[in-house]
Formats: C-alpha cells, structure tokens, sequence
C-alpha cells in the first residue's frame, strides 16, 4: 500500500491533477446515486432513464467549479483550510446545480436527495484526500527521528508545526518546567514534567532531544543542559531570539548546543558612557584587526558611531574578510562610518606613524599579537620581536602623535608566565607603563583576559571536528583548567575598560570560575548522544572522574579521550592577578590591578639587548633577559626552538631548572631592588655559558644593574 502511496505522490503535477480529475468524477457519481438509494431506499431508480440525465450537467459543472477555485492546484499532503474552503464552495456549487438541473427538466430527484448528496461528496472527496494524506503522513514518521521538545510555549508550538511539515523529525511530546503547563495538550501532543525524561526517552523511542526556549538565560540553559547530560542523548536548539531578529539565523534551524550555553554565564548590560568614551565621533584605529579579538572590536566599535575606523593586519586575507564583514555590517544598519583598510606590520613604526598622522587617530586598541604558545614557544625570536616591539613601535608613534588613548589588549598568561607568549606579553604591559609613566599626551591602559570562545586556537571547534570524526579527542592533562569569556563579551569590556583608563592602567575582566578542559570534552561527547573513555591517563591525575575512570577499567566508550602531555611553555592553570590587589571599578566585571613596572630608563637598556638578542636568534640569551626583567617568567620546559637547536651544541640546547629557579620573582615584591636578581642572573649565565659569552654577557647586563629599581604603579 505504501508503494502505491508513494508512487502517485511521485508522478508530475499534470498527471497527479488528471488521476483527481478522474477519482472526482467517479465519486459525484457515486455520492448522487448512493443518495438517491439512501432517499429511495431501493435501487429500481437505476432503471429510469431520466435519472441520469442530471449527470451530464452535474458532473462537468462541479469539476469546472473546482478548477476555479484552484483545488487541483493544493498540494494534497499539504491541504489547509484554503482547499477545505475551496472543497466545501464546490460541492455547495455540485448540489445546486444538481436541485437546478432536477426542477429544470422535471427530473425525479426528490427534492431531499441534493441535501444528502452534499454530505456524501463532502465525505468522499474530502475523506479520500484526508485518507491519502494521514497514510503518507504516517509513512513518512515512521522514516522521521522522533523528538522530545523542552519548552511549550510559543517557541515550542511554532517548532511542532515546522517540524510536521518537515522530513526530518517527528515530535513525540513536550517537557516543561511549569506546573500550568504539565498533563495539557499543545499541539495535539501532552506536556510532561522534566522527571519523566527518562521514561518518555525508552517508551517512545526518542533519538534526539530539542530545546526550544529561545528566551532563557544562559544560566537556565545550563540548568536544563546539566539535567539533560546522564541521559546521553543529542540535544540541539533553536537559535536565539536576538539572531532571529537580527536575521543571523532562521526560527527553525536546529544547531548543536554551543559552549556559550554549557557555561551558563549571562553577559552584564553594557555602560553606554563607556561604551562610546573613546569611539564615538572620534577617529579609531585597530591593529591586528583581522584576528579574533580585534574583528569583533571592529565590530562593536563601528556601532558606537566613530568619526572613521583604520583597519590595520598584516594578513592580507584577514584584512579583506573583517572588510568585507564591516561593509555588510555598515549597509545592513545604515551606518555612517569610514573604514579604510590598511595592509602593515606593527613592527613598521614609520608606516603606523604615518597612517596615525594621516587619519588623525584618537584611540588605538592593540590587538595584534602573536598568541599561540607552542607556535611562539617553537619561534621565540619571532614571538618578541612582535608582541614586545610591535607593541612598542606602535605606543611610540601614538606618543609622537599625540594619540588620546592607546589600549594594550593583553592576556592571563601574562600572569607569572611559563612561557614565552606570557613572558612577551607582560613585556608589552611593561613597555605601556614605562611610557604611562613618562608622559601624560597619551593614555595608557592595559586589558587583561582569558581565553575566548571560538577564537582561531580555541579547543571548543577542534573538540566538535574529532567528535564528528569519531575521536579521539586529545586533551594535554586531566586537570588543565582554563578561563573561558565568549568574543562579544570580552571585546565589550575591554572597550568599557578603555573608558575608565586615567593612565597606566592595568584592567583586569572578570572571567567567571575556571573549567577543566576535560570536562568540557566529556560534556560535548554526552550532548552528542556518544559515550567516552579514557586512554594514556598519567599517573599524576587528580580530576575524581578520570581516575574513577582509569582505576574501573572502563573501555566501552564510543569517543576515546586521550591525553598527550603539556606542550612546550603549557601550565595547568592560569591566574589573572599576580598580587592580591584587585580593586573594584564601576563596571561589576571589570578590576584594576597594580602591577610593578620599570621606568624607561631601566627598560630601554634590556628592550635594547632583547632586540639584539632576537635578531641574532639566540633563543637561550632572549629567554634570559626575559627572565631577568620583572615578568616573573619561570620557564618549565627545555628550550625547543628549531633554529636555535640546528644551530647550538648540545651544552647550550636544555636550561637546567635549577638554573631557573634561582631567580627570584622580580614584581612578587612590589618596590624592591632587583639588583641582586640581576648579580645572580649573570653569574648563573656565566656558569652555564662559554668564557667569551660570559664576559659579553656580563657587559650585556651591567646596564641593567645600576637602573633596574623596580617600582609601582
């Protein structure tokens, strides 16, 4: 039966329009003289001949009718109440020219059977369509995923009908949190409290489970997600109301649950005054502008209204994407704001100089920066020479140009760093605050923040690859926690922190509690519908979870999680604070800090031999004079850089840890002398290097020994 179904729901429009022409006549046929048998209640009236006469009148006058009123043309597994109106006008048409055709010519219809043959036709051609539609309708659900939908409001109600009219899913019932609600009816299915999940999933064979409560908070989300989660089925959502306004996405478009929802953190409205102190009708350039951070502060920047907005990366591809992503932006809101694009290195001070002068630049956001610790870690050289002397050359033209206000966009791996990403991040800080303290043309500030959601690097896209793959999922360690903040989020404070800024400014965001990275990997899997196991656990793993784990000898899981190690410069956790002297701002998620720093006239000599140091790619005398400054860099691992290895002997390849650890933490001590750091820090040099490197070093960092008084800002 269903392959007849199936066979004339395939046939052409022009033949499928034929077969009801031919299935309607049969039936007008068949509904008058079924009433005349039901009015006669015998079926001698078949022999009279002017019976039939009302046939050749009747029948092409009532599927002329239809014709008119467009039946043919629905869709029969699609008919509303359009072809239920049309259905009842035709057959209201069918019956009268009947009673006409019958007193015209005087024919023997009782006057009763019109009446009761408009009831059968009803019946019949309606009830055939009606038939042919619940059948295919019914082939197709068993074909469908069947769905469990939370929420059944106005969302909820709305999915039901896009997914009937759908190929895809079949919705077998509601959940809903609200008493009201629980044991009615919505949309013909009932509405079950949350407890019941379990059983509805077993008794009716739920594959999927559909959020559709668009309007929650993140922190209901989460609620509802960690509820969700022991149950081990895939959970997708309907995209939030304000992408749906704002046309990013459209109401019946599933997706997988997004990282945003599995942490449960509800952005802070911003400040207005802040927003726009910096922005508004000024003239903005942003450097590293195609990056993560620095597109969306693009973004955010040119709805607050400025005067023109300077694009700067060095990424031609990047450049032309935010561009492109701005001008769609621009004409979509009916924006008035230049942007012009501008293809430069930060290290290129002249070129900055130049674009700030010709553009008359008020504020600068410094996005641009080499993040990627391994990829730093393995080119350290490269790594400095861009976040330390990038940053430089960019605050020194802003200075030169009198630029109002210049925003270091910084990181928590800053915060006593074990790598050469941090180590040359706080050198950048150290450069702004050493030239917030010897001017006040320019403002300096600085912003401090953990990682983001869906940046370039971000472990969130790369989890969703291996999962759809199949795994292995690979995490470093069992117990590596990191921050976590969505782009929006953090581009927002760090303008709003901008705005608060009075110089040398060390602004600190509020990142919320740290995650453990496993156990975001084991949320993703659970919210796939997979199962998980773990492999190559190390023996130093203190997360509960995986070592239940291990000890059980689970190996049943679908996804393996393997862990690999911690890469070159990787720490388990990181820290937004060195000290404990975060003070609180008029903004509930943003801090300030008070961080030591050295004047310019004990930075410049060591920014001086760092330089000398990366040209040359002396990857052991950078990390020592990364050391020797107040960044509290305490390396971990052994030097990896590849051309420093090529090119070094085996003495000069590993840094001993008890080399590194004789150096005190400069800026733990807040106005101490650092002179004896440094007399330590050259003799360890000379003890670990050659007599002629240590007589250049020694020469090296004697600049430093008579200025390097720490101080605080």
């Amino acid at each position: 039966m269903m392959f007849v179904i199936k066979t004339l729901f395939g046939l052409t429009r022009r033949r499928k329009q034929l077969i009801q022409l031919l299935v309607d006549t049969f039936l007008i046929v068949a509904s008058f003289l079924l009433a005349m048998l039901l009015r006669l209640d015998s079926l001698a009236f078949l022999s009279n001949d002017s019976v039939w006469l009302a046939l050749p009148v009747m029948v092409p006058v009532s599927l002329f009718i239809f014709i008119r009123l467009g039946f043919y043309h629905s869709i029969v597994r699609f008919m509303g109440i359009k072809a239920l109106q049309a259905l009842c006008a035709g057959v209201l048409a069918s019956a009268l020219t009947l009673y006409v055709v019958s007193m015209a010519l005087n024919l023997p219809v009782p006057r009763s059977v019109p009446f009761i043959y408009t009831m059968l036709a009803f019946i019949t051609i309606g009830g055939i369509r009606l038939a042919l539609r619940l059948m295919y309708q019914r082939g197709q659900q068993l074909q469908k995923t069947r769905v469990l939908i939370y929420g059944a409001g106005a969302a909820g109600r709305q999915l039901v009908v896009s997914l009937r009219h759908g190929r895809d899913y079949e919705p077998v019932g509601f959940v809903d949190y609200a008493p009201l609600l629980q044991g009615t009816h919505v949309q013909g299915l009932r509405v079950y409290s949350p407890e019941s999940t379990p059983t509805l999933i077993e008794n009716f064979g739920v594959e999927k489970f559909l959020l559709a409560i668009p309007e929650a908070t993140r922190a209901r989300r989460q609620e509802i997600i960690e509820s969700i989660e022991p149950l081990s089925i895939p959970v997708q959502t309907i995209p939030d109301m304000a992408d749906v306004v704002s046309g990013k996405a459209k109401f019946n478009e599933l997706r997988d649950v997004r990282v945003e929802d599995l942490l449960g953190r509800d952005p802070v409205p911003p400040d207005p005054t802040l927003m726009g102190a910096n922005i508004t009708h000024k003239s903005v350039m942003v450097t590293g502008a195609g990056g993560s951070i620095g597109s969306e502060l693009c973004r955010q920047i040119v709805r607050l209204l400025p005067e023109r907005l300077i694009i700067v990366d060095s990424s031609e591809y990047s450049l032309y994407k935010i561009d492109q992503d701005l001008a769609q932006l621009i004409e979509k809101d009916h924006l008035s704001v230049e942007v012009k694009p501008a293809l430069a290195s930060v290290r290129n001070g002249d070129v900055i100089e130049r674009l700030i002068r010709t553009f008359e630049i008020d504020t600068i956001y410094h996005a641009a920066a080499y993040k990627h610790v391994p990829l730093v870690e393995f080119n350290p050289a490269e790594g400095v020479l861009n976040n330390v002397f990038g940053t430089m050359e960019v605050a020194k033209a802003a200075i030169k140009e009198q630029v109002e206000s210049f925003v270091l966009v910084s990181t928590d791996k800053a915060v006593r760093p074990t790598n050469v990403m941090g180590a040359s991040k706080r050198m950048a800080e150290l450069v702004c605050q050493a030239y917030a303290d010897e001017q006040t043309d320019t403002r300096f500030s600085m912003v401090r923040f953990g990682n983001v959601l869906g940046s370039s690097g971000s472990v969130v896209p790369l989890f969703r690859r291996q999962i759809e793959k199949g795994g292995p999922i690979t995490v470093t360690h069992p117990d590596i926690t990191r921050y976590f903040m969505t782009i929006p989020e953090a581009a927002q404070l760090v303008i709003q922190a901008s705005g608060m800024a009075t110089g040398g400014d060390v602004f600190v965001l509020d990142m919320g509690k740290p995650v453990k990275i496993v156990e975001l990997a084991t949320r993703m899997v659970k919210l796939s519908g997979l199962s998980y196991r773990f492999m190559s656990v190390p023996d130093d793993a203190q997360t509960a979870a995986v070592r239940e784990n291990e000890i059980s000898g689970d190996k049943k899981g679908e996804i393996a999680i393997r862990f690999t190690g911690l890469r070159p410069g990787e720490k388990l956790y990181e820290e937004l604070l060195a000290t404990d002297s975060a003070e609180k701002t008029r903004h509930p998620r943003i801090m300030t800090a008070s961080e030591d720093f050295l004047p310019w006239v004990a930075l410049e000599p060591l920014l001086v031999q760092l330089e000398a140091a990366c040209k040359e790619q002396d990857a052991k005398k950078i990390r020592d004079l990364l050391i020797s400054a107040p960044t509290a860099y305490h390396p971990q691992s052994d030097i990896v850089d590849h051309f420093w290895l090529s090119e070094s002997t085996q003495s000069h390849v590993t840094q001993p840890f008890s080399h590194v650890a004789s150096h005190p933490d400069v800026s733990a001590s807040p106005g101490a002398k650092s002179d004896n750091h440094l007399k330590d820090h050259q003799h360890s040099y000379a003890r670990t290097s050659s007599p002629l490197e240590s007589m250049r070093n020694a020469q090296n960092t004697s600049l430093l020994i008579d200025s390097a008084n720490t101080r605080q800002h």
